[in-house]
């Protein structure tokens, strides 16, 4: 057994190493053959050559996030464990602040956090068509709309149109009351959350009211040619394949499409199926239409949240033996 010693800047230590050091006790659970020590500003790794090579590299993808996010949580350490190298060869790709999307309402920057995110921010750029699908958690929308509002903001697009399936998660809301667009808004409510993320309320209320943005149920796309407008269809899962025939058709002049879903949360009832799955795989050879997979690695939620997809994956992979 021999020894080395990652040293960290005194200022860093605490966000590097965790609280009581949690951090290093995750690691050291992940890596039991190696032991770590955290003295002062030091960490100190006893275990063979091989090793000791390999916890350096780790940390040195650890570092990196640290400096491009100012956070490294328990949930960044597993997701790099599983997507480090690939995190790090699209990461030199960039140039500096290159997974910036844009500026928040507050300054805050809004980025891509994880390898599939920053594969979408990319991928648009260079196909007018992506589909971007994984599980509850992994930023899909909230990407989706960021890059949405950057387009606006660039005049690359005149408008952008927000569109999800009406469909009811187990749930009737058809007794609350109000006209038709009060029943509407519980369902299209995560767009609006992203977008008050991006854009002052003021300046929010009066794109919508202008039509600049337009946050719609997906069968009002039905008839309507969708030109020189960045247009996301959120939880396409729960679209039957007329529905997605439909909306993929409006595609007009200039138009940008990113299409998010969740195989794993269709909603519709059971005498329908979801057209996504077919349209995939009928898409996927096209060019210009690219497809970007997301998986728990990608959550950027509470660290649970990648534990329950995990378990229900399991229970799912248990069902179908």
């Amino acid at each position: 057994m021999i020894e080395d010693i990652i040293s960290i800047k005194p200022q860093n230590i605490v966000d590097i190493c965790g609280v009581n050091n949690e951090n290093i006790a995750l690691l050291g659970r992940l890596f039991p053959q190696v032991k770590l020590v955290a003295r002062g500003n030091d960490i100190k790794i006893m275990g063979s050559q091989t090793q000791i090579t390999a916890i350096k590299n780790l940390f040195e993808i650890l570092l990196q996030w640290y400096e491009k996010y100012g956070t490294l949580t328990e949930s960044d350490i597993i997701r790099l464990l599983e997507k480090g190298e690939e995190f790090m060869a699209v990461a030199q790709n960039e140039s500096q602040g290159g997974d910036i999307i844009l500026r928040g309402k507050d300054g805050q920057n809004i980025r891509a956090r994880t390898v599939n995110q920053i594969k979408i921010v990319q991928s648009i750029q260079k196909n007018d068509m992506v589909f971007a699908i994984g599980p509850a958690g992994t930023g899909k929308t909230y990407t989706a709309v960021a890059l949405a509002v950057r387009a606006l903001r660039n005049k690359e697009i005149k408008r952008i149109i927000l569109t999800r399936p009406a469909v009811e998660a187990g749930e009737n809301l058809g007794f609350l009351p109000g006209d038709v667009q009060d029943k509407l808004d519980p369902y299209l409510q995560p767009l609006y959350d992203a977008l008050r993320d991006m854009i002052p309320p003021q300046k929010l209320l009066s794109l919508v009211e202008d039509k600049t943005i337009e946050i719609a149920p997906l069968a009002f796309m039905r008839g309507r040619t969708l030109d020189n407008a960045y247009v996301i269809l959120d939880e396409a899962q729960n679209a039957t394949a007329m529905q997605l025939k439909m909306f993929l058709t409006r595609m007009g002049r200039n138009a940008k499409f990113l299409i998010t879903g969740d195989l794993t949360q269709i909603d519709l009832p059971k005498h329908q199926t979801s057209g996504l799955p077919m349209c995939i795989k009928l898409l996927q050879a096209i060019k210009g239409i690219d497809i970007i997979t997301l998986d728990k690695s990608d959550v950027v939620r509470h660290p649970l949240v990648a534990a329950i997809i995990q378990a229900y994956e399991k229970q799912e992979l248990h069902n179908n033996e």
